[in-house]
């Protein structure tokens, strides 16, 4: 069960272009609006997946837990990515929220009436699902083939593209970061540290979630984007 943090239950009238998914139309639809504090469940794996789901303010993490009891983070969604969308009835990851997070939902049905009339939300719905599996098969690559500072520097390089800010500002702890990446916490803050130390980038005002790429070009050489040798 998603927890609502709110009491507003009542559905506000959007479009699907606001919610990021235009069509051919400016369609009006319901979404609703909830409040997820820092930690908070969104939905849990194998649970009904009813809705669909964007990121107005905060940061969701969608992971599973290992039959050994460790978590493997697969994804982060951050302001104004859609997730929760799933091939099946029922959600493969449990999404939790990074910090205190507002997200929009859309019942998922409301979604498939839609893009069966309108072949340009179909298409958006093609489009997002081809760029979830191209992320997916890049997160097996760099988990099976990449060693430590190739997977750092691959992930600060994926935050920096996706906030287009001058300086990444990371709402995920470096244990966050170690279960994405398939690392212990230690090696982490290790070749954090290093790349530091090399340069490349500095922690802001001694916040080591505040960080600048101070030269992007080097980062980029960490991750070489070559398969390790066995």
């Amino acid at each position: 069960m998603f927890v609502r943090t709110t009491a507003d239950r009542r559905l506000q009238p959007n479009t699907l272009d606001e919610f990021g998914l235009a069509g051919t139309f400016n369609r009006i639809i319901g979404l609703s609006e909830f409040k997820y504090r820092k930690e908070t469940e969104i939905f849990g794996e194998k649970e009904p997946a009813v809705y669909v789901y964007q990121v107005k303010h905060g940061a969701v993490r969608s992971y599973k837990l290992l039959s050994d009891g460790r978590r493997q983070i697969a994804a982060f969604h951050l302001v104004g990515d859609i997730f929760g969308i799933e091939n099946g009835d029922t959600h493969r990851f449990t999404a939790e929220a990074v910090v205190d997070t507002v997200a929009r939902l859309i019942k998922r049905e409301s979604i498939q009436l839609v893009a069966a009339r309108d072949a340009v939300v179909s298409h958006n719905l093609l489009s997002m699902t081809t760029r979830n599996l191209e992320h997916a098969e890049n997160h097996m690559l760099l988990l099976g083939r990449k060693t430590a500072v190739e997977r750092v520097a691959a992930f600060l390089l994926e935050m920096d593209c996706r906030t287009g800010a001058d300086n990444v500002s990371l709402p995920m702890t470096r244990r966050d970061i170690a279960d994405y990446l398939g690392l212990t916490l230690e090696t982490v803050s290790r070749v954090l540290s290093s790349l530091r130390k090399a340069g490349v980038l500095t922690f802001l005002d001694g916040d080591q979630r505040e960080i600048m790429l101070n030269d992007r070009s080097r980062l980029a050489d960490f991750d070489r984007q070559e398969p390790a040798q066995p």
